[in-house]
């Protein structure tokens, strides 16, 4: 009798219902702080080096930056950093070169200059009807 030699499963050809594994190299890594577990301030990436090895980047929380003290907007032209690393910034960097600069955004500026503007000329409108109320009483 003839006698064939059993194929192993790699050698036949493929089927729909063959399925191969690929084995993935091994990109485990562990936390480098002494504070292990995945709480929101102690998140991590993974990054691959240029030399190949896998290793770990601590992510820092972002922040909201400075905020307008009147509508509560983020202002615009400042950088967002916790408030710990704004002494590290140039001066330019922590503020806007405007009036109320690194606290208000233009529109709150501009609205509390016109209802001064506004204020003032209500009081010279009720200083001169009351120098005419004394006119015409005289």
């Amino acid at each position: 009798p003839q006698y064939t030699l059993a194929r192993s499963p790699l050698q036949l050809p493929p089927t729909p219902h063959t399925f191969y594994i690929k084995m993935a190299k091994d990109n485990r890594v562990t936390k480098n702080t002494r504070h292990s577990y995945a709480t929101r301030s102690n998140l991590i990436k993974k990054v691959k080096t240029p030399g190949g090895r896998h290793t770990v980047q601590i992510l820092v929380k972002k922040s909201k930056g400075a905020m307008c003290s009147e509508c509560k907007i983020a202002l615009p032209g400042i950088k967002h950093l916790k408030s710990s690393a704004y002494h590290t910034l140039k001066k330019r960097e922590r503020k806007v070169s405007r009036a109320y600069g690194g606290n208000m955004c233009a529109g709150c500026v501009k609205a509390r200059i016109v209802r001064a503007f506004l204020i003032e000329e209500q009081k010279i409108v009720k200083r001169m009807l009351s120098e005419k109320a004394k006119a015409s009483k005289k």
